[in-house]
């Protein structure tokens, strides 16, 4: 679905595809443990959260230079221009690189080589997040906010991601202070599969402005109204929700009743590779999947622009808003 919209949780890690692995690979001598790319794409399924990220850690490997994170991100611009991404927010997970001694500077410039023209090469606009491990140390994430201080002015914001259940986000309180000092925008995920407790969290000690995920607040009414009352956008993730078990099936989602409750949803792809589609696929599927009509889905488009950090460049928001109100949709397949 081509509906003009943000991209506001997404891993660009996550959007490693089996080919651009296989190439990059052989670029920079990796033997990666699989025949073909379709042997690696077999590898795509998963029974939760830790066994994707296994797999999403190893593949990792294949990224060592500058040009191979530009080449991901143009990847991952191209795909998604064509699937309606008007404007990207874009988590990178530096820690991750740098275990593998690949430094702070060759991700944010490589990154930046394709971010910096986006605009012109594929017409969407782009800030970059910086996400922190919650799996690791707190002192770690210091580290790295210490190590990206040369490059903030690259760098919108700071976000939390990995294995939610045991690590909550009162862990991070110190860095995210020091994130707020700086000036940064500060997203985290929580409830996806942390319960609603982390969410309270997340707002109260990280002060974050929008929550990744969130789709537990639904198991408390309190919660909900809060989240109604102060606008907090969430960035829901509807095919990465099935493909990780936290949600069945599509069909069960709860993205209809949080709509109704007054949440300010949107649709987002996460992980793309990885989970079977990229935003315009999330639209496609919840449109399919739980009978949204064109309002709705119009309505969640209009929330991306709304939730996106775009306060530098209102003129823009205002324009890709008005994208939104006169696109017209094609007819139910």
């Amino acid at each position: 679905m081509s509906l003009p919209k943000a991209e506001l949780h997404l891993h660009i890690e996550g959007t490693l595809e089996p080919e651009l692995a296989f190439e990059l690979a052989a670029r920079n001598g990796v033997e990666l443990p699989y025949a073909d790319t379709d042997r690696l794409r077999k590898a795509y399924r998963f029974e939760d959260l830790q066994s994707f990220l296994n797999l999403y850690y190893e593949l990792m490997a294949v990224l060592r230079t500058e040009r191979d994170f530009e080449d991901l991100a143009n990847a991952y611009l191209a795909r998604a221009a064509a699937q309606g991404v008007r404007h990207a927010e874009i988590f990178f997970d530096p820690q991750a690189h740098i275990a593998r001694g690949v430094e702070m500077g060759t991700v944010v410039e490589g990154l930046w080589r394709a971010l910096a023209r986006s605009e012109d090469a594929h017409g969407v606009s782009t800030q970059l997040i910086m996400c922190f491990l919650r799996d690791e140390s707190a002192e770690s994430a210091l580290e790295t906010l210490d190590a990206a201080k040369p490059y903030l002015d690259r760098i919108v914001g700071v976000g939390l991601d990995s294995a939610e259940v045991g690590h909550p986000p009162v862990k991070f309180r110190e860095v995210y202070e020091a994130a707020a000092a700086l000036g940064l925008r500060r997203v985290a995920h929580a409830g996806e599969e942390g319960p609603p407790e982390y969410i309270v969290e997340a707002l109260d000690v990280l002060g974050v402005e929008r929550i990744d995920h969130g789709l537990r607040c639904m198991e408390s009414p309190e919660l909900v109204a809060r989240l109604v009352r102060d606008r907090v956008p969430l960035t829901l993730c509807p095919l990465s929700n099935v493909r990780l078990r936290t949600v069945d099936v599509l069909a069960d989602h709860p993205l209809p009743a949080m709509l109704d409750a007054g949440l300010l949803c949107t649709v987002n792809s996460d992980d793309p590779a990885y989970f079977g589609g990229y935003a315009g696929d999330n639209f496609d599927a919840v449109r399919s999947a739980l009978g949204l009509g064109e309002e709705r889905l119009r309505e969640l488009a209009r929330n991306s622009f709304l939730a996106s950090f775009l306060e530098h460049d209102e003129k823009l928001r205002v324009r890709y808003l008005a994208e939104v109100d006169a696109y017209e949709f094609s007819p139910r397949p």
